[in-house]
């Protein structure tokens, strides 16, 4: 990788007022907003624009929130079913006409390897293919750099194949035999039913994810909530932001036109369930006694969000057909604690446990000792530092098509008014 002179002058670096890092849909919104104010600036993307989107994402991958929260700047859901669940590759040609309706000035295969303050005052941008210097930096390169697996993954046989959900794209790409799935957020469920239908042998290790109604009470949750005003409470009227921020999604499926999932009516049906893991040491697997609580936990928030489109409905009138009452279709026996993985056929692990973002190359000081951002609605308290596409950037649906937009235009709006007097709110930062 080459190495630049950061002590070269200004004059020997490309000056532009703001620099995006990362071309996923936080990072082009940006960008459309930019070029609609006509400000200068580049969009750094190490791969090619939605890489994510384009090449780790799995098969049969579908959105879990219906079509017509697709808002991206100047681009809402274009197609005929605004209440059904996109594809893999609707999403692609999505986003694709979304970057089409505008000139980005994009810059694709460029890894940034470096990111801190000049001597000047303005930010530097060292990259494999030059170096910037930049008044503002945008940093959209997103929460998924880093495939979260446990330490004691290393202890497990190695007889036993381990992937992550980034390594997984069809049934076929897990070995014959029983896989393990280890998780229950979005993804860990849907990579769970995506090889069950495939008619492939499978266990689930059941973690506290929360889950969700699909259709209730006539409409799909997301409507009513939407309707409600859910989406639109930010993470400081959150009661405690912190756990907010760090909460998992709720677990449903946008397949075959969306369903609920309800993990007791798999288990009833013959799905192996544990609570979450603990530990590996050759072919032994062991596990929390918490897979009840699990449940508990998951069919609470459940049962939470069908309380609240209640009220709701109640409130205000609204004729809703009645909802059929809840009832726990499984519950388990004992709570198993430790397995053979050999006596029970596993011959796979497949971690659905999440990842974690890569700020390595970030030298500013805008990072908490977690390694988490600080900002305010994406913008720093170090001034020209900004955020997007962050999950509770600032609502809900920060991290999504249905607000990134929003988000964007926030940030740019600040970078704007910061550009037009920056030492006044430098000053006011």
């Amino acid at each position: 990788m080459p190495v630049h002179d950061l002590k070269a002058p200004d004059a020997a670096r490309t000056h532009l007022p703001v620099v995006v890092i990362g071309a996923g849909q936080a990072g082009m919104s940006a960008s459309f907003h930019l070029c609609r104010a006509g400000i200068a600036h580049v969009v750094l993307e190490r791969n090619v624009r939605f890489h994510a989107w384009k090449n780790q994402r799995w098969d049969s991958f579908c959105l879990v929130t219906p079509n017509w929260q697709c808002r991206l700047p100047g681009h809402p859901y274009p197609g005929d079913d605004p209440d059904g669940f996109m594809l893999k590759d609707q999403i692609v040609d999505y986003v694709e006409a979304f970057a089409d309706s505008f000139d980005a000035p994009l810059r694709e295969g460029v890894t940034v390897t470096r990111v801190g303050r000049a001597g000047s005052g303005h930010f530097e941008v060292d990259t494999d293919a030059g170096l910037w210097s930049a008044d503002h930096v945008i940093v959209a390169s997103g929460g998924y750099d880093r495939p979260v697996t446990p330490p004691y993954a290393a202890d497990l046989d190695p007889s036993i194949a381990q992937l992550h959900t980034r390594d997984y794209f069809r049934p076929e790409d897990v070995p014959e035999g029983r896989c393990l799935v280890v998780g229950t957020g979005q993804s860990g469920v849907q990579l769970m039913e995506d090889l069950r239908i495939a008619g492939r042998d499978v266990s689930l290790a059941v973690g506290p994810a929360p889950r969700s109604p699909r259709i209730y009470r006539g409409r799909d949750a997301t409507d009513w909530l939407f309707e409600m005003g859910y989406y639109d409470r930010t993470i400081e009227e959150q009661p405690d932001p912190k756990a907010t921020e760090a909460k998992t999604n709720h677990y449903l499926s946008g397949r075959d036109g969306g369903h609920e999932i309800d993990l007791r009516a798999f288990a009833r049906d013959g799905l192996p369930l544990y609570g979450s893991v603990t530990g590996m040491e050759g072919t032994t697997i062991r596990f929390a006694p918490d897979l009840e609580k699990n449940l508990d936990d998951a069919d609470k928030s459940y049962l939470g969000i069908r309380d609240m489109i209640d009220t709701y409905i109640a409130e205000n009138g609204i004729d809703a057909p009645e909802a059929e009452p809840f009832r726990k279709v499984w519950r388990p026996d004992e709570e198993i604690t430790e397995i053979d993985a050999r006596d029970h056929g596993i011959t796979s692990v497949l971690w659905c446990i999440g990842f974690r973002p890569d700020y390595g190359w970030l030298q500013v000081d805008c990072l908490d000792a977690t390694g988490r951002p600080v900002h305010r609605r994406g913008v720093c308290d170090t001034f020209g530092m900004y955020f997007l596409g962050l999950g509770w950037l600032h609502t809900w649906g920060s991290g999504r098509f249905l607000s990134v937009g929003e988000d964007a235009a926030f940030v740019t709006d600040r970078i704007i008014q910061r550009l037009a007097d920056p030492e006044k709110l430098r000053r006011n930062a």
